[in-house]
């Protein structure tokens, strides 16, 4: 049985998602990527939790795709096996009801920024570095390094890294938008469960509603975030309890128009 590649603890309202490939630099293969998923479905279906932290086991937080995972594919499995299924991974960590933090604890690169791209708030240690080397290989961003990190950081800032293959550090991830915070090094995990403790006293209904409203407002998921919004309003309804208890009961139901 192979040892799980990403981890997930739990601490009371404080989850901790970890890639753990610190042979690999952290890097992802499509079994990881599985892991991922689950980790976010699992994550979402306990409403204890109230905020996620991710983070990289070793020295890297993550070296993105594993280059053996995926160069010898064909184009099409390239394209659908590796890249659109690992675009839904990634699509499905930045949608996660709670808040999600990213504490960068190394280098994040190429697919490692586009995965600290899906949280919400990023605290990087001092000795980082960041960037998308992904042209220097002949290849595009393909986990939303076009797309989610221009909405989130600018298109110019996405440009420098992916025309011209500039390498920030942290500092300069501070000071451009790619980072929220910097912390020394070896003190990011303290930086990070300092913020969610933050994120936790607040109230939990209005936390994960704002990060919808906030999604939609910056382009992101917005049919899914709508429809989402649309049914838990409905939800509180007691049209919606008549509906179901009208049904069970096989009797036409009663609807009230009660909110």
């Amino acid at each position: 049985m192979t040892e799980p590649r990403i981890i997930t603890e739990i601490d009371g309202a404080v989850a901790t998602i970890t890639v753990t490939r610190p042979d690999k630099l952290n890097a992802f293969d499509i079994g990881m990527l599985k892991e991922l998923s689950a980790a976010c479905d699992e994550l979402e279906a306990n409403s204890a939790v109230r905020v996620t932290i991710l983070t990289g086991a070793g020295k890297a937080f993550s070296a993105g795709g594993d280059i053996k995972a995926w160069g010898a594919m064909e184009a099409n499995e390239f394209g659908y096996q590796w890249v659109h299924f690992g675009h839904r991974v990634f699509d499905r960590l930045a949608t996660l009801r709670m808040p999600l933090i990213a504490a960068i604890n190394g280098h994040a690169l190429g697919g490692g920024l586009e995965l600290a791209g899906a949280a919400d708030i990023r605290i990087a240690e001092a000795h980082v570095k960041i960037g998308m080397p992904e042209t220097s290989l002949g290849m595009v961003p393909g986990w939303s390094g076009t797309q989610r990190l221009v909405r989130r950081f600018g298109a110019q800032i996405v440009r420098r890294m992916v025309l011209g293959g500039e390498i920030f550090t942290a500092d300069e991830a501070l000071k451009y938008g790619l980072a929220d915070q910097v912390a020394e090094t070896g003190t990011v995990m303290q930086a990070a469960k300092n913020y969610a403790a933050r994120i936790v006293q607040r109230g939990p209904a209005a936390l994960e509603i704002s990060k919808l409203m906030i999604g939609v407002a910056n382009g992101e998921d917005n049919g899914a975030a709508v429809e989402t919004l649309g049914s838990i309003l409905v939800a509180q309804t007691g049209d919606l309890k008549e509906g179901v208890a009208a049904f069970t009961a096989k009797r036409p139901a009663d609807f009230k128009g009660e909110w």
